[in-house]
This record gives structure tokens, C-alpha cells and sequence, in this order.
């Protein structure tokens, strides 16, 4: 019989590695335009707030100041945005501008929101002929252009600021009225309402507790679309001659001033209507973004 070895096999351990070659770090990735155009938006959004709370911290010349020896006035260091045909500093004027122009458009977006929650709220939540009644009439404001249905109002009510203000307002309930109905309807039937009347709550608690926070969020998201649409249309309203009267420093009326010396001063128009698109761009570009938000959440 061999004799047993009591020695012990020694397995062969794991071979040691020499240094790998060096991964090449990649590409540096730069923001893409998901993560920059809403900087730039909110960017502008703080700028035009910031000019509408306090313009004298932006533009300390006076919007209505007149120096007939500087009128038509290139932009230069002196005069950003050039002058007027009375001398007046334009950047001034666009900067002071901010504040009735952005005055309007909230303004004008509250009442909308205001006006289509009752309208909406009423529709969703009472019976048939009170549904069918309050959907007729808002197909029919549905059915006229919004910009028609504001200046029918001002014919009616007069030219002013106040008047620019309620037919705006007016021009954009019907589509926040129809989404709160809808929202309305959705939820008068849901578990949540079920419970909260089973628990004994009182209608104007499950009303104001559970209906409204959960109708009013998917609009107020929508809302920040409608106010650069509201400032386009105040704009607009301006630039006919209907909201706030010259030498007032409003966008719309600039826009309108500058319209006849087009060939010869062409800054006089190009940047008010500069302002109100990047206006209406931050606006639109913020709203899409917090509807994402929403949507994803």
C-alpha cells in the first residue's frame, strides 16, 4: 500500500492582474433644450416680474420724459433701445411697460378663472337643464374669436383699462369652464366625494376641501399658458387704440406708434413686439413645463 502524502494540495490561486487600460472619460453632455429653454423662460419671467414691481431698478430715466433734440435716436450705449419721435428713451418705456402690460394679462386671467369656475361648478354639479343651458352658452363664446368677442365688449362698455380687463377675461372663460366641468363631473361620482358624505361632511366642506383643490389643478397649470395669451390680446387691444392711451409706456400702444415711422425707425416697433414674444414664449414654455411636471407626478 503507497503511503498516503500528508502534505496538502495547494490549488492555484487567481492570476494577479497588471492595470487595465484607462477608460477615455466621454463627451462632456451639455443641457439639452428640455433643461435650458425653461432656464431661460423662468429667467425672463423673474426679469419682466422684476420690472413690473420695480422699473426704477432696471430704467431709473423717466418713460415720459421728452428731449426733442434726441428723437429718432439709434439704439446706442446712451439710448439702449434708441429714442421716440418726442425723445423718449424707449428701454425706459419698455421697462415701465412690464407693468400695466402684465397687470392686464393677470388680471384678465383671474377674472377668466374666476367667471369659468362658477360657470364650470354650476355645469358640473347641477342637473340636466342647468348642464345643457350653461353648455350652450359657452359653445356659443367658444364659437366666436376671442379677439371679435373683446372688441364687440369694448363697443359696447367703452375704451379703458378696466374695460381691456373684463373682455379679456371674458374671451378665455369658456375654455377653463369646460375643463372644470369636466373635472366636476369627474369627481362628484368618485370614492373620495362617496366618503366624505358618508362621514356626514357638510356640502360646503366637501366643496371647498375635496371639488375645488381637485378641480382647479390641472387649470391653474393651464392658466400660465393663458397669460401671455392674455398680454397678446391686451396687446393687440392696445395697439387699435382701446386700452391704455398715449404716452402711457403700454406695449400694444409703443407697437402702435411706431408703426408709421416703420421704414425709418424701425427699433420703435421692433422691440416692444420684441418683448411681448418673448412674453408670450416664457409664458408657453413655462406652462408646458409645469404641465409635465404635473402630468409625470
Amino acid at each position: 500500500m503507497p503511503p498516503v502524502s500528508t502534505t496538502r494540495s495547494r490549488l492555484p490561486g487567481p492570476v494577479p492582474r497588471g492595470p487595465g487600460p484607462r477608460r477615455r472619460p466621454g463627451p462632456r453632455r451639455w443641457p439639452g433644450p428640455g433643461v435650458i429653454l425653461p432656464a431661460l423662460a423662468a429667467t425672463t419671467a423673474c426679469f419682466l416680474v422684476l420690472a413690473a414691481v420695480v422699473p426704477w431698478w432696471l430704467a431709473p430715466t423717466d418713460p415720459l420724459a421728452i428731449d426733442p433734440g434726441a428723437a429718432f435716436s439709434s439704439p446706442s450705449l446712451s439710448h439702449w433701445f434708441g429714442t421716440d419721435e418726442s425723445g423718449r428713451d424707449l428701454y425706459s418705456r419698455v421697462v415701465h411697460g412690464a407693468r400695466p402690460s402684465l397687470l392686464i394679462g393677470a388680471a384678465a386671467t383671474a377674472l377668466g378663472l374666476g367667471l369659468a369656475l362658477v360657470l364650470g361648478l354650476a355645469s358640473g354639479l347641477g342637473g340636466r337643464w342647468l348642464d345643457a343651458g350653461i353648455g350652450r352658452l359657452v359653445e356659443v363664446m367658444l364659437a366666436l374669436p376671442g379677439l371679435l368677442l373683446a372688441l364687440v365688449f369694448i363697443a359696447l362698455a367703452g375704451p379703458g383699462v378696466s374695460t381691456t380687463i373684463v373682455a379679456v377675461g371674458l374671451t378665455t372663460a369658456p375654455g377653463y369652464a369646460r375643463i372644470i366641468r369636466s373635472q366636476a363631473r369627474a369627481l362628484r361620482g368618485s370614492a373620495m366625494i362617496e366618503s366624505a358624505r358618508v362621514l356626514g361632511h357638510h356640502p360646503a366642506k366637501i366643496l371647498f376641501r375635496h371639488l375645488l383643490p381637485n378641480a382647479l389643478g390641472p387649470v391653474l397649470v393651464l392658466a400660465t399658458l393663458g397669460v401671455g395669451q392674455a398680454v397678446i390680446w391686451a396687446s393687440a387691444l392696445s395697439f387699435l387704440g382701446l386700452g391704455e392711451a398715449p404716452p402711457a409706456p403700454e406695449w400694444g400702444a409703443m407697437l402702435a406708434a411706431g408703426r408709421t415711422y416703420l421704414g425709418s425707425a424701425w427699433w420703435m416697433t421692433f422691440f416692444p413686439g420684441l418683448t411681448i414674444v418673448a412674453t408670450a414664449a416664457a409664458s408657453t414654455v413655462l406652462g408646458r413645463s409645469l404641465q409635465r411636471r404635473a402630468v409625470g407626478a
